[in-house]
């Protein structure tokens, strides 16, 4: 996951993602699959009925994603497809940060979530006991994957967050994502597959979606979403009603 913070600006916080999965898992786009949770527009996995990514009427995104060694499901733990709910519960990322903080980690395997609105975002590390930890996440581009923030052991953040610092931003206000998309495409062929950003399908696993969020000064919301792996399948928008 890429995001860019930067204050003051009238979009003040812009964020990408891969999600990487195994093929034969299967999932929804973003829609309003929760009648009970009104105003949360998220992908839905079918498997464990939780989220990858959630965006709520309140402009507040949570996306969660592994720690290395954890990739499915364990007998006993909850899924963290939940953890994107539970968190939009909350009115902003400070709070949401402090609700899932509050948590027991050990009740879910090992975990990254970022949460972001226009005023401020967080990283929370959840490594299965105690508590999460809770970090801000900086003005500028910070790159996630299942390692912790900017992590250049990552072979993905080595190679690619240079890169996202050095392309021009998006300018959500007129469509051009041009750049971002170019390299959520990337899947490593001179690289190797470690290091690709959208994972050719390998052992029945690979990238099966993308997403591009947008979020607003005044609490609006921008979300283009590619139903398959990105520079195959066309980002488009997702209908957001009062989300």
């Amino acid at each position: 996951m890429i995001l860019l913070r930067r204050p003051g600006h009238p979009w003040p916080a812009l964020m990408a993602a891969n999600r990487d999965e195994r093929l034969d898992r299967a999932w929804d786009p973003p829609g309003p699959w929760w009648p009970d949770r009104p105003g949360v527009i998220a992908g839905r996995d079918r498997s464990g009925g939780g989220t990858w990514m959630a965006a709520s009427g309140a402009g507040l995104v949570a996306a969660v994603l592994n720690r290395p060694g954890s990739l499915g499901p364990a007998p006993g733990k909850r899924s963290r497809g939940e953890l994107p709910l539970l968190a939009l519960e909350a009115g902003s990322a400070a709070a949401a940060a402090e609700a899932i903080a509050a948590l027991p980690a050990s009740e879910w395997r090992p975990y990254n979530l970022v949460l972001a609105d226009h005023r401020d975002a967080f990283y929370l590390r959840g490594l299965g006991e105690g508590r999460a930890e809770v970090v801000p996440l900086p003005e500028g581009i910070s790159m996630v994957t299942a390692h912790d923030p900017n992590d250049l052991a990552s072979p993905r953040t080595a190679r690619h967050l240079p890169r996202f610092r050095a392309a021009p931003p998006p300018a959500p206000e007129r469509g051009d994502w041009t750049a971002w998309e170019a390299l959520l495409a990337d899947s490593g062929h001179a690289a190797g597959i470690a290091e690709a950003l959208c994972v050719p399908p390998t052992g029945g696993f690979g990238t099966v979606c993308s997403s591009l969020l947008a979020l607003g000064a005044a609490g609006e919301v921008i979300w283009r979403f590619a139903a398959g792996p990105p520079g195959k399948a066309p980002f488009r928008p997702v209908p957001l009603g009062g989300a």
